[in-house]
Parts: structure tokens; C-alpha cells; sequence
């Protein structure tokens, strides 16, 4: 990963934070299929238990096409964490255009049963620019 600064979102004292970035060997400009992996930190910082339930993503292509992602818990898991606490996970994303972002929010679910939405940042995908011409 390099040195730049994550993307990052406090909701309700529960941080998350994303470090996209670009999988040249995974993309094919001819067949225009692109990948990103993304790092995401989910660190909790508040005073109670909380459990991670669904994931919601929009991720948006460069024209400006949307496709929502919806499903239980992130990688297979719906973690549990404790005051202090954090959870990391790497996952990744296809588009058909060179560039798009990302963003959403995760379900949360407090240990008395309250549940609530947490902000995934919203993150731009890019490919990194390498000093010559993309076409």
C-alpha cells in the first residue's frame, strides 16, 4: 500500500476506513474490465458492543452507472466488537470504466438489539497515473 491517507468515516463513535487501490494484473484495458482491491479498518470506538450485520455498496462506473451491493456481514463474517475493538478486511471491486468510486454504509446491531447505519467513506477508484497517455 502506499503512503496516502486513507478514505475515513466516524458514524455514532465507529470508524471505518478505506485504502483503495489498483490491480494492474487483474484488469485488461481490452476487454475493459478494471479491478480494485480495497482495505477497509471498522475500529470501535464508542462505549458498547456492536456487530457488524449487512453491507450495502454503490459503486458508480465514470458514466455515471450505478450497482448497489447488498448482503449479509463483509468477506463471510458479521463481527462482533467490543468497546476498543477493530475488524480488517481486504475485498475488491470490477468496473468497466478506468475510474468510478465506491461508497455505502454497514448495518450495525447493538447488544440491546438497536440497529443503525454506519457510513462507508466514499472512495475514488483510479488508476494511478503512470506519466504516460491512457487511451
Amino acid at each position: 500500500m502506499g503512503s496516502r491517507t486513507p478514505y475515513l468515516a466516524t458514524t455514532r463513535d465507529i470508524a471505518v476506513s478505506v485504502e483503495p487501490s489498483y490491480m494492474e494484473e487483474r484488469s485488461s484495458a481490452d476487454s475493459s474490465q478494471y479491478f480494485w482491491a480495497y482495505h477497509v479498518t471498522i475500529e470501535n470506538q464508542s462505549r458498547e458492543t456492536v456487530q457488524l450485520l449487512s453491507r450495502h455498496w454503490m459503486i458508480t462506473n465514470a458514466r455515471g452507472e450505478l450497482t448497489e451491493v447488498k448482503g449479509p456481514g463483509v468477506v463471510g463474517e458479521q463481527p462482533v466488537l467490543a468497546p476498543g475493538e477493530s475488524f480488517e478486511y481486504t475485498s475488491g471491486a470490477p468496473l468497466n470504466t478506468p475510474s468510478g468510486m465506491m461508497g455505502g454504509a454497514y448495518q450495525m446491531e447493538t447488544a440491546s438489539g438497536e440497529r443503525f447505519d454506519i457510513e462507508i467513506p466514499t472512495f475514488s477508484l483510479d488508476i494511478p497515473n503512470r506519466g504516460g497517455l491512457v487511451n
